[in-house]
C-alpha cells in the first residue's frame, strides 16, 4: 500500500509486512457518533530525527513544579485554557477542540476542524463553564494542518508553552479535549515515540507532521486541543489516531495517537498572526512516495534551489543532513521540521552513483 494514498472511507486499506496503519483525523461530527475521516497511512520510521538548524523557540516558566507527578494539578491549570469548537456550514457541522493562545483571545486548532467553516459558515467556542463566543478565522495553514481563531470577547486564560524538541520517550503526558463532544476531557498516558512522519489533513489538503505519537487515549472530537506535560506546558497539539478498522466503520482510540509538535506550533501561529499567513521549505521539486528505497524525483520546477544544486529528474534522494529516508514522505516530513532559509545536505543517487549536495530551502505559503 502507497502510504501516501489519501484513502476514502469506502476504500478497505490493505496491511501488509510493511506494517502501514491508517491515520483517522480527529474532528467529531455532531450528532454523528465518531464521524472520523480516514486520510493517509502512517510509515514506521526507523531513522534518527532530522534537527533543525534554526534557533529553538524559548520555553515559559512551568506553571507547575518541575517534579509535579499529580494529573489533577495539569488538569486544574490546563482546562481554563482549553476549549470546544464548533463547526458548521450549510450541508455539514462537526465538533473539535482548541486552546488559547495569548492574551489577546486567539485560539489554536486544527485546520482540518475548521475548514469547513472557510467560505461559508459559522465558529463557535466553548469555554470551561459552557460560555459560547463566536470565533472567527485569523488566517490557517493546511500543509501544517493548524489554524488560529480569534474569540470575541478576549479576557481568555493563555496556555504555558513548553519545548517539544526537548521531550523524551516514556515521558509522561495529558491530553485535554472533547472527544466525542464531551468536553473538558482529560486523559493521560506516555510519549511512546517521537519522529514519527505522518500525513494528515482534511478534505484535499494534506499536511505532513513529524509527530509525537502518545498512548494517551484521544478520539474524534479531541482535534486541536493540547498534549501537556507534567510541568502543566503545551508541548503538542493532538491531530490524528491510528486504526486498524473497515474504513467504512467508526474510528476510536487504540493507543497510538499522534500529535503537531509544540515547537512548529508556535513558528506556524506566529506567522499566522504577524502576516495573516503560513510559510513552509521547500527545494522546488516534485518526488514520488511508492518507493521503499529512496525519494524519487519526478519534477525539478525551474529557478528553484532544487535545480540550482543540480537535482535532476529520476534522481534518488536518499538522505537529509545524514540521515536516510526510506521514500517520499520521509523526505517530506524531514524538510519540513525545517524552516525557509536553513541549508540542508542531500545524498542522491543518480546512474548507480551516490552523489551529494547541499541547498538552501526556499518558502512556499500553505
Amino acid at each position: 500500500m502507497d502510504p501516501a494514498t489519501l484513502v476514502s472511507p469506502e476504500r478497505r486499506p490493505r496491511i501488509g509486512a510493511t506494517r502501514v496503519v491508517v491515520v483517522a483525523l480527529l474532528a467529531g461530527l455532531l450528532g454523528g457518533g465518531l464521524g472520523a475521516f480516514v486520510v493517509s497511512g502512517l510509515v514506521d520510521d526507523t531513522s534518527p530525527a532530522v534537527t533543525s538548524r534554526t534557533k529553538p523557540l524559548p520555553t515559559d516558566p512551568a506553571p507547575l513544579a518541575a517534579d509535579n507527578t499529580s494529573v489533577v494539578a495539569v488538569a486544574d491549570e490546563l482546562l481554563p485554557s482549553v476549549v470546544q469548537i464548533k463547526v458548521s456550514s450549510a450541508a455539514e457541522s462537526a465538533t473539535g477542540s482548541g486552546f488559547v493562545f495569548d492574551q489577546a483571545g486567539h485560539v489554536v486548532t486544527n485546520n482540518h476542524v475548521i475548514e469547513m467553516a472557510t467560505d461559508e459558515g459559522e465558529i463557535n467556542v466553548v469555554l470551561q463553564g459552557g460560555a459560547e463566543r463566536r470565533a472567527t478565522i485569523v488566517g490557517r495553514s493546511p500543509s501544517y494542518d493548524l489554524a488560529m481563531l480569534e474569540v470575541a470577547g478576549k479576557s481568555l486564560e493563555p496556555a504555558s508553552f513548553g519545548r517539544s524538541a526537548d521531550l523524551k520517550v516514556g515521558q509522561a503526558v495529558v491530553a485535554i479535549g472533547s472527544p466525542l463532544g464531551l468536553s473538558s476531557t482529560v486523559t493521560s498516558g506516555i510519549v511512546s515515540a517521537l519522529d514519527r512522519p505522518v500525513t494528515a489533513g482534511g478534505e484535499g489538503e494534506s499536511s505532513y507532521i513529524r509527530a509525537i505519537q502518545t498512548d494517551a487515549a484521544i478520539n474524534p472530537g479531541n482535534s486541536g486541543g493540547p498534549l501537556v506535560d507534567l510541568a502543566g506546558r503545551v508541548i503538542g497539539v493532538n491531530s490524528a489516531i491510528a486504526t486498524l478498522g473497515s474504513l467504512s466503520g467508526q474510528s476510536g482510540n487504540i493507543g497510538v495517537g499522534f500529535a503537531i509538535p509544540i515547537d512548529q506550533v508556535r513558528r506556524t501561529a506566529r506567522q499566522i498572526l504577524q502576516t495573516g499567513k503560513a510559510v513552509y521549505p521547500v527545494i522546488g521539486a516534485s518526488v514520488k512516495t511508492d518507493s521503499d528505497s529512496g525519494a524519487v524525483v519526478s519534477v525539478v520546477n525551474p529557478g528553484t534551489p532544487a535545480e540550482r544544486a543540480g537535482l535532476r529528474e529520476g534522481d534518488v534522494i536518499v538522505s537529509i543532513d545524514g540521515q536516510r529516508v526510506a521514500n517520499g514522505i520521509e523526505l517530506i516530513v524531514a524538510i519540513r521540521a525545517h524552516v525557509p532559509g536553513d541549508t540542508v545536505e542531500l545524498r542522491y543517487e543518480r546512474d548507480g552513483e551516490e552523489r551529494g549536495t547541499s541547498l538552501t530551502l526556499a518558502e512556499q505559503v500553505g
